[in-house]
Formats: structure tokens, sequence, C-alpha cells
């Protein structure tokens, strides 16, 4: 084979493997962690449906077994929260105008001191969330057992709490995570619909 035609087949070949490349590298999702067709970091397989009961801050009981069924989002936060805890309060927010639908969203208490009805109902209206989301509480024994089986650290005096958001799948699993720095409206809205999605 002549050396210039040896040139030419090289040099389409190596264009063929570099759009093959760059094929597979668009067709990768864009969030950290993504699995198939999911956003946020995956759970490993095998958790445990969510279980507990805490109580609404109007005084009503509310049972985690109430959510099978339907695909819901817990999170964890505290009204007087100046900083992380509106940033989160916010994307969540987004992600359910996105939505255009109705879907659970439960946030657990890790300050249940501050959390008075009214630092809660204020938090709430605030962030346009009244009737959108469900606020827990309970004792620090009560809510504890709720943020070991969501490994979450509560607020402490020298530490923040860890601000975490989790969709549960149709049977209460956790499936989706997000930390308050990479959660997106767009990726919790999308994760979402995927999990509504499943069969």
């Amino acid at each position: 084979m002549p050396a210039r035609l040896r040139i030419v087949v090289l040099v389409c070949a190596t264009l063929v493997v570099a759009a093959l490349a760059l094929t597979v590298l668009l067709a990768r999702p864009s969030g950290s962690d993504a699995g198939p067709g999911l956003q946020g970091a995956l759970f490993p397989p095998g958790i445990k449906p969510a279980r507990f009961t805490l109580t609404e801050v109007g005084g009503k009981p509310f049972d985690a077994q109430t959510l099978r069924g339907r695909v819901a989002v817990v999170t964890f936060v505290y009204s007087t929260c100046q900083d992380t805890c509106p940033l989160t309060a916010e994307q969540i927010r987004g992600a359910l105008d996105q939505l255009g639908h109705r879907v659970p969203v439960i946030a657990v208490s890790v300050k249940p001191d501050q959390d008075t009805p009214f630092h809660v109902h204020r938090f709430l209206v605030e962030h346009r969330l009244l009737g959108r989301m469900t606020y827990l509480t309970g004792t620090r024994a009560q809510l504890a057992r709720v943020w070991k089986q969501f490994a979450v650290a509560p607020d402490r005096t020298n530490s923040p709490h860890s601000v975490d958001t989790v969709v549960l799948d149709r049977q209460g699993r956790q499936r989706v995570g997000f930390d308050v720095n990479d959660l997106r409206p767009e990726d919790l809205a999308h994760d979402i619909s995927a999990l509504e999605r499943e069969n």
C-alpha cells in the first residue's frame, strides 16, 4: 500500500474512533454518580423501606408507610437555619414547580428545639411550600432513629448538620440522594419522574 494511502486510512480511522468516543461521552448523564437514567447519587440495592412515625408540627401523627405507592422526597432541615436549609427548600420548590403535579415532600427536623409552630409556618410560607411540604418533628430520641435510617448527622453546637435530600421509590426505599451542593431543581424533578415511570 502506498505511503500516502496508508496515511489517509490512518487519519480516517482516527477520526472514526474520535467520533465514537465523543458520542459515548455526550450520551453519559450529566449528574455526578449518575446511574442508568438518574442524576443523583444512587443508593446501594437492598436498603429496607423507610419506617418511622413522627409528628407533624400541628400535632398530627405521621407514619412513613402512608407514602407507599408514591414516589416521595425526604429532606432534613430546621426552620431557623440561615444558609443551607433555605437553599434546599428553594431547590425542592423549583423541582415541584417543574413537575407540575403533587409529590409528597417530607421535611424531618434536625433541630427540634428550634422548630416551633411559628418558625416552621414562617419557613414554609417564605419558601412557598405551605401545603406542599409536610414538616415533621418529635423528641430527640424519635428523630435520632430517623436520622440513623438516613445516615444524617443532626445539628450540633460545633458542627453543622448534613443537608441531604433523598428520593424514595414507590416501595419506600431510598433510591437517590442529593447533597445540598449537588441539588438542582431540574435533576431532582428528572429523578422523581424517572422513578414514577418505573413499574
